[in-house]
């Protein structure tokens, strides 16, 4: 199954919000109902494919067949950017400027070498294409380039599983829920679970250095990546032969977060963890943000660490983000002050309940408050769906978009400050003054995320009233310490704020890489490397 072209997901898990949160949305943010809805998939004007006769001919030789280069209309529109609210608003209203001239559909590691060849050759740009799920301009190479969307979905295998070091290899193009399939039935498990989980690939995990919602127990992806394969158009790259190595500079951490700029990742080495005999959810409640963020990084510090831990702000809380499927709730049932914790312990039924009340005792110590494993348990079964909250308040003519950092703990209350006020500021400025949310997603001994999601009305033109505050917020995280991108990655979104993050000889760097492994530029132009 496909996902939706014009938003999130599937369509039938859709649905339209409650009258508190319709009402909320009017009164505090002026939002009012669009005149009109997303245009259909059969009224988008779509431009004929700009990929030549030979070029079309040599692609088809590389992946066995015209079944394997699509040109058609709605496999090009399906394959049009990401899932940034920018984007979906374009493609709602139509836009598809910036559409591939075609979706190539290789099926192995040879065919993703000789499509990157053909493609150099024929100067035909190339976008690695997996779950679709770029919320930074992952998706969209920059300039009037005629590309090809490299969709890597038949590369789903299972490679092999190695249950003596618990390592399995993964082919790039395998989605997460299957993932989880095929080694859950080998008592086995990745933990990665993003918001993304639904839909997103392997590689895209690998490419964009995706961390799930359980990092506090199970780490972040590219932590898990012991091995990986790359398909360039100069040759293959394989490295990792072994868990840790003293042989030179790492070439692993090259290749993860690069985002198809400088080759396609057609396989990975991961390690694995044996599948919890339990899962427990819980909520917490603290006075203050501040509060809880010390209790976090209490127990990031010094243990015990959940598996999953993330605390909402007074504002996400009250507005029910930390528990999405009961969006609204709290602002029916009145105001409930403070902010929410959600802790989840997942393992072996021993180890489970001693972290839990290890953790516990921690929790009460730094002013927590238990408030029962309900909120636990709605958080964990509604973890996937702000996404489809997302749509669902673009359809009622809201402005939903959200964005991320990370820094050092001594960091965090200035950071948090500083990206508030400058979307809060800016966007007043524009006429469309902003509930702005915010939770920690992640935590480390040495610091955490910030995640914030931010609602407006939409005001005349949505797009260019968010980039002025898109601006500022990047511009706030540079100078507050903060990376431009904890767990979403570069894009073109981020690049020019990444180039300032890295410095100038770090950006030179990139540019001799790209210049080695991709000469002719073909690969996600102006993606992730600012272009010389």
């Amino acid at each position: 199954m496909d996902m939706l072209w014009s938003g999130w997901g599937d369509p039938a898990k859709a649905a339209p919000l409650p009258d508190t949160v319709t009402g909320l949305l009017r009164d505090l943010l002026g939002v009012t109902p669009r005149e009109s809805g997303p245009a259909s998939l059969e009224e988008i004007d779509v431009p004929p494919s700009g990929l030549t006769a030979a070029a079309r001919a040599a692609l088809t030789d590389c992946v066995g067949g015209d079944a394997y280069v699509r040109t058609d209309a709605e496999s090009r529109v399906r394959h049009t950017r990401g899932k940034s609210t920018p984007d979906l608003l374009r493609i709602r209203a139509g836009e598809v400027d910036d559409i591939p001239a075609a979706v190539v559909l290789p099926g192995s590691h040879d065919e993703v070498t000789a499509v990157l060849r053909a493609c150099a050759e024929h100067a035909v740009a190339v976008v690695p294409f997996g779950g679709g799920t770029s919320v930074v301009g992952g998706l969209a190479p920059e300039g009037k380039h005629c590309f090809v969307a490299l969709d890597l979905r038949r590369l789903d295998a299972l490679v092999c599983v190695d249950e003596i070091s618990r390592t399995a290899v993964l082919q790039s193009g395998m989605r997460a829920p299957r993932c989880e399939e095929l080694l859950g039935e080998l008592g086995w498990t990745l933990g990665h679970f993003p918001q993304s989980y639904e839909w997103a690939s392997v590689g895209g995990f690998a490419a964009a250095r995706s961390s799930g919602q359980a990092s506090a127990g199970y780490g972040r992806f590219d932590e898990m990546v012991l091995g990986l394969t790359l398909a360039t158009p100069e040759g293959t790259l394989e490295v990792g032969r072994a868990p840790r190595s003293a042989a030179g500079p790492d070439l692993r951490q090259l290749v993860l977060g690069s985002e198809g700029a400088l080759g396609v990742i057609t396989s990975v080495t991961v390690r694995i963890r044996p599948l919890p005999e339990t899962r427990v959810y819980e909520g917490w409640r603290f006075a203050s943000f501040e509060a809880g963020a010390a209790a976090l990084r209490k127990l990031a510090q010094d243990g015990p660490r959940p598996t999953v831990l993330r605390l909402s702000d007074e504002t996400e809380t009250f507005v029910g983000l930390a528990q999405p499927d009961r969006i609204g709730s709290t602002v029916e049932g009145g105001t409930s002050a403070g902010c929410m914790a959600i802790a989840g312990y997942e393992g072996t039924a021993q180890d489970t309940a001693d972290r839990r009340s290890k953790a516990r005792e921690v929790l009460l110590a730094c002013g927590g408050e238990y408030v029962g494993e309900e909120p636990g348990e709605r958080w964990a079964h509604g973890r996937y769906n702000a996404p489809y909250l997302r749509d669902a308040l673009l359809d009622a003519g809201a402005f939903a978009e959200t964005l991320e950092t990370a820094c050092f703990w001594s960091a965090l209350p200035g950071l948090y400050e500083a990206v508030r006020q400058a979307l809060t500021v800016t966007l007043t400025e524009e006429g469309t003054p902003p509930l702005v949310m915010c939770h920690i997603s992640h935590v480390y001994e040495n610091g955490a995320s910030l995640y914030f999601t931010v609602v407006s009305a939409q005001g005349d033109d949505p797009v260019a009233h968010w980039a002025p505050a898109k601006r500022a917020a990047n511009d706030a995280i540079i100078a507050a310490g903060g990376t431009i991108s904890h767990h979403h990655g570069v894009g073109t979104d981020h690049r020019d704020w990444y180039a300032r993050e890295i410095g100038p000889v770090g950006v030179r760097i990139l540019q001799a890489l790209k210049a080695e492994l991709d000469p002719a530029g073909t690969l996600n132009p102006g993606v992730l490397i600012p272009v010389r």
